[in-house]
């Protein structure tokens, strides 16, 4: 029971940079900065993590997507953010 407890912290606390690492990178792709400079933004938040970067009209989007930890290992974890294109 504990390990469930705690490996559903450790979950959480991924999830939440994760969410971080995607509003990162998408601001970093509004300013016009490359797809490799976000996905290095991605990495250095959440390690292993992957970057999906999608132009949506006026906005850019960045979809981050990694495995879950520990016994959770099974789960697929994303987050995603859009900022408006061309932002300061």
């Amino acid at each position: 029971m504990l390990a469930c407890c705690l490996g559903a912290v450790q979950v959480i606390g991924v999830q939440v940079r994760l969410t971080d690492a995607a509003a990162s990178a998408a601001r970093s792709l509004a300013r016009g900065d490359s797809a490799v400079r976000a996905a290095g933004l991605v990495h250095q938040t959440v390690a292993g993590a992957s970057l999906a970067p999608e132009r949506r009209g006026e906005f850019v989007c960045a979809r981050v997507v990694t495995r879950a930890p520990g016994i959770f290992a099974g789960l697929t974890l994303e987050a995603q953010s859009c900022a408006l294109a061309g932002g300061q």
